[in-house]
């Protein structure tokens, strides 16, 4: 184009930016006069994200993930004096004449390679860095359902306006959120059944969605509502990345109850106070194959973090299935947050890998005196991990005695070990379909009175199937013995068993 032809189109932009309708229709519709009767479908309303920053970890290290000067591209939304809400400003423009901008700024703070003005250039000559996906049925199965990433989705029909507007947003946002989050589209005139089964109605406009992970390993798909910004979506995007990650106070986190779990543990130590984006990330990928912990650290000469043999932040602790602690690595770095998910991903795998290898060249009868020691007794910090809501059923024995409660873990370590309780719960949900522990009922009276207030109160041992989703229980006070206590468990895994709700979210004090 001549210089004419670009100063015209200089001139136009300037208009829209400085007109209010006409930004707000471009936003909305990318065309700054808008049309009668085209309904964008946006009803507003929070967008229930943050932003930040993002330096793992003090100095050159580990810390936050988010916005502050993110990329820039020519989308016209205005944020603010001097540079819109998703980077674009006056030098942005001039940039069109000479090809660079005056900024050059690194948004994600030490992560080079991230944000400043080479993204949009970069994009507009070699087409976008960032793939979105075409889905449909089958890609949706093998790639996106229970995958543990998370991703925005785009849906649109091939006659809506603001198609191609909509893609630049989110191939902005996924550049700056690579190795974090998908893209991808959905055509819902060619692959309809599958906007149906996702509940996704079409309407005068294309519409974003992110899908993602609850605390509780359900899936979601929330739509964005609110202003077509790069800012907004991506701290919308943050704020439905996984949070799979147990965050905890290392002064008093039961060690102990950790490394008795059959499942390999793995903790993050940062200093950062929330916990980090890529933190949440692996725990998404990798949930159900670790139990995630966080904690935030300062001091390396913390006597609580000597014990650990931590000499570095970040740094990520392992417990085999067997209890053995092993420090994966400590004072880590990282180039941007894709190589990272990629380098600790492959540490987490080479500790898996070394956890099966323990776990089958266990003897039998390590295994069998271990199994005593992994019934657990119920605490504040172990409540969520053993009996909260990812576990469909908790079987817990409640004892008032030193007598009660032997004759209960004996019992409860036996039954957990059989095949017949293993495989019944292999056939519903999953081998964790069941957990296991005691409860000092004695200590505990203000949990079993949120159950049932007069139920538990004579009673010297009691075990009781109580299911943390559905806020229901069942109880069982006949002979305890182990026959008689399968034979509960199996009739609570079939659905034999009238659960009753209880009075109220039992908590551990």
């Amino acid at each position: 184009k001549g210089a004419q032809e670009k100063f015209a189109e200089i001139n136009n932009a300037y208009e829209i930016l400085s007109d209010e309708e006409k930004r707000k229709n471009y936003d909305l519709y990318g065309d700054e006069k808008g049309q009668p009767g085209f309904d964008a479908g946006y009803s507003g309303g929070g967008n229930g994200g943050h932003s930040g920053g993002f330096n793992f970890g003090g100095p050159g290290g580990w810390q936050n993930m988010g916005g502050g000067g993110g990329s820039k591209s020519f989308s016209f939304s205005f944020g603010g004096p001097g540079e819109s809400s998703s980077g674009f400003g006056m030098d942005d423009i001039f940039s069109m004449f000479s090809g660079g901008s005056s900024k050059g700024r690194d948004g994600f703070g030490g992560f080079g390679g991230f944000g400043g003005s080479s993204k949009a250039e970069s994009r507009s000559k070699s087409g976008s860095a960032a793939a979105i996906r075409t889905i449909n049925s089958q890609v949706y199965k093998k790639e996106i359902m229970d995958q543990g990433m998370t991703w925005l989705v785009l849906s649109y029909l091939p006659s809506q306006r603001g198609t191609q507007y909509h893609e630049s947003i989110i191939e902005e946002v996924s550049e700056s959120l690579q190795g974090a989050l998908k893209v991808g589209r959905i055509n819902c005139e060619t692959e309809s059944s599958l906007c149906k089964q996702l509940g996704i109605v079409p309407r005068r406009a294309p519409r974003l969605f992110v899908y993602s992970y609850t605390s509780s390993g359900k899936t979601t798909l929330a739509e964005y509502t609110e202003e077509l910004v790069a800012k907004k979506v991506k701290s919308f995007c943050q704020e439905h990345l996984p949070r799979f990650s147990k965050r905890i106070d290392l002064n008093s986190f039961d060690v102990s109850a950790v490394s008795s779990q059959k499942t390999p543990k793995v903790m993050l130590l940062s200093t950062k106070k929330d916990t980090p984006v890529i933190w949440r990330v692996l725990s998404g990928l990798y949930n159900g194959r670790f139990v995630f912990y966080n904690t935030e650290v300062h001091d390396t000469s913390d006597p609580k973090v000597r014990k650990l043999g931590v000499d570095a932040f970040p740094a990520i602790v392992g417990w085999l299935s067997n209890g053995e602690k092993q420090v994966l690595k400590t004072g880590i770095t990282v180039k941007n947050m894709k190589s990272a998910v990629q380098e600790i991903g492959k540490l987490l795998e080479g500790f898996e890998k070394k956890n099966k290898k323990v776990s089958s060249n266990s003897q039998p009868g390590q295994a069998q005196s271990e199994s005593l020691e992994k019934i657990q007794l119920l605490s504040r910090t172990n409540f969520d991990s053993i009996c909260g809501e990812s576990t469909p059923v908790c079987i817990i024995g409640a004892f008032r005695s030193s007598q009660g409660k032997e004759k209960l873990q004996s019992i409860l370590s036996k039954v957990s070990q059989k095949s017949l309780s293993r495989r019944q719960a292999s056939d519903t949900v999953s081998q964790d379909t069941v957990s296991y522990s005691l409860l000092d009922a004695a200590k505990q009276s203000s949990f079993l009175s949120s159950l049932d207030r007069s139920e538990f109160k004579t009673s010297d041992n009691i075990l009781i199937a109580y299911k943390p989703r559905r806020g229901k229980f069942a109880t069982f006070k006949g002979d305890m013995t182990m026959e008689e206590v399968e034979k509960f468990v199996a009739a609570v895994l079939n659905g034999d068993i009238q659960f009753t709700k209880t009075r109220q979210k039992p908590q551990i004090k």
